[in-house]
């Protein structure tokens, strides 16, 4: 292993053959998830040392710190809300990047091995400057290489767990798809409800729909969400539209637009309408106690685990 160390308080920068023992994050398309202008980029949670951690990639810099044409790449820990008070762990981490012109990584470190403390008021560190976009694009230097770039990380605490990693591609050919759901008895639903699971962009959706509410918007909103249902993926980037419709003519719908990456737990809108505008609105949203939601979507990109 090569190693320089450009400072005492500064960075150490290594190579080596060996890939991240702990995480590798790759992403295909690089350049469509820059074109769509994502700030930033947080990987899936992988645990260490008893403790969860995940990447965090600003593709064209971290803007609140006023990085400008370099890559930023931080390791954040992750699902804190249940530490007691006052808690912090040390830790001692390495952030990779492949080079795949000479088949090994470039590693940053802090110089001299420093450990870091995480706490609740420093929670990620990283390095705001990763590596200039200059030099990152340059397809000469290997690191993306097709469009393509593998980062990865090491994270010293306790002991070291088997590899986990995700894959994030960025789609080229992109195509809509939409999905209408008729819901009947709309007035006597008090429960939330799910549409039938659908196919689009060759992936399973339904969608969710609180008639009263969710937690947030209870007894003042109807709240609606997309979902995605499809466990072959961590998650997909998503730019979707839901509506629910106008019944009668001249009638306006009423739509909430948004562009992100869907799960499980879904993504939409909990203040979506107001539930005295369905009941009492011109627009025609329940006629014959039945209202529609329509969603059109298009699939951006696709999260796999690895």
């Amino acid at each position: 292993m090569d190693s320089v160390c450009l400072n005492e308080d500064a960075i150490s920068k290594s190579i080596s053959h060996v890939p991240p023992s702990h995480y590798i994050l790759k992403i295909e398309s690089f350049s469509l998830l820059t074109g769509k202008e994502v700030e930033k980029y947080e990987s899936g949670e992988f645990e260490v040392g008893g403790y969860k951690w995940k990447l965090v990639l600003y593709p064209s810099g971290n803007k609140r710190k006023n990085v400008k044409d370099h890559i930023s790449l931080y390791l954040s820990i992750a699902d804190t809300s249940l530490f007691s008070f006052g808690w912090e762990v040390y830790v001692v981490y390495r952030l990779f990047l492949f080079d795949h012109n000479q088949d090994k990584y470039l590693i940053l470190q802090d110089a001299m091995g420093k450990e870091r403390r995480f706490h609740g008021l420093k929670p990620e560190w990283g390095f705001d400057q990763f590596i200039p976009l200059k030099d990152f694009k340059d397809c000469s230097k290997g690191y993306l290489v097709e469009d393509t770039c593998v980062f990865g990380v090491e994270v010293f605490v306790k002991e070291r767990n088997p590899m986990k990693g995700e894959c994030l591609s960025m789609i080229q050919n992109k195509s809509s798809s939409k999905y209408v759901w008729q819901i009947r008895n709309f007035s006597k639903l008090e429960t939330e409800q799910e549409s039938e699971v659908f196919t689009a962009g060759d992936h399973k959706w339904k969608i969710r729909l609180y008639p009263k509410g969710d937690d947030s918007a209870r007894g003042r909103h109807l709240s609606v969400f997309l979902v995605l249902a499809d466990s072959r993926v961590k998650k997909i980037y998503t730019n979707y539209k839901l509506s629910i419709l106008s019944q009668v003519f001249g009638g306006k719908n009423k739509t909430f637009n948004a562009e992100a990456f869907v799960g499980a737990l879904g993504s939409g809108c909990s203040e979506f309408v107001k539930l005295s505008d369905i009941e009492y609105s011109t627009d025609g949203f329940l006629v014959n106690d039945m209202c529609t939601v329509e969603v059109e979507l298009t699939v951006l990109g696709i999260c796999n685990s690895i």
